[in-house]
Order: structure tokens, then sequence, then C-alpha cells
């Protein structure tokens, strides 16, 4: 995440979307970062993320307790609040 992020508005805001719980989210923000972290750049810089992998990625940490629906709902409500922010966009 970065600095423009305010972390307990975007969990507030994740909470709010999912009905899940602060510290499952963190666990789940905390793995997505690390994949993107780890994610290789292209010849012109850039990282493209798979959103199936990221989901994989995340689903096979050990300390993941959540189905994939939920762990997408917490990437969704993510990048909702990302957008909204004028933070992200999705690439076509």
């Amino acid at each position: 995440m970065t600095d423009q992020v305010n972390e307990q508005e975007l969990l507030q805001y994740i909470a709010t979307e999912t009905s899940l719980d602060a510290n499952s989210i963190l666990i789940v923000l905390k793995h997505e970062q690390a994949f993107i972290n780890n994610a290789k750049e292209d010849a012109k810089g850039e990282v493209d993320i798979d959103s199936d992998e990221l989901v994989d990625y995340i689903l096979s940490r050990s300390d993941v307790k959540l189905d994939e629906l939920k762990v997408e709902s917490i990437l969704d409500a993510e990048m909702d609040y990302l957008m909204d922010k004028g933070l992200a966009g999705y690439v076509d």
C-alpha cells in the first residue's frame, strides 16, 4: 500500500463491503503486497498482475483461512476503494 492510502480507512471500507474481520483482511492484503513486490517488470518497467494467480497465491499461504470468494471480495473491495480515491485503475 502506498503512503497516500489511509490504512484504517481502507480496512474499514473493506470490512463494511465484505463483512469480514480486520485481521483476515490484513492477512490477505499482506500476502497481496508480497506477491506484487515479487512480480517481475516487463520491458517498459510495468508489472502485469494476473488476478487469478494472485488469488491462488494468497489461498496457498498457510495463515489464510478464507475461501476463494472471500479473498476475491477483499481484493475487489480494495480495488473499488483505490479507484474511488483515484489511485488505481484497470488496464485492458
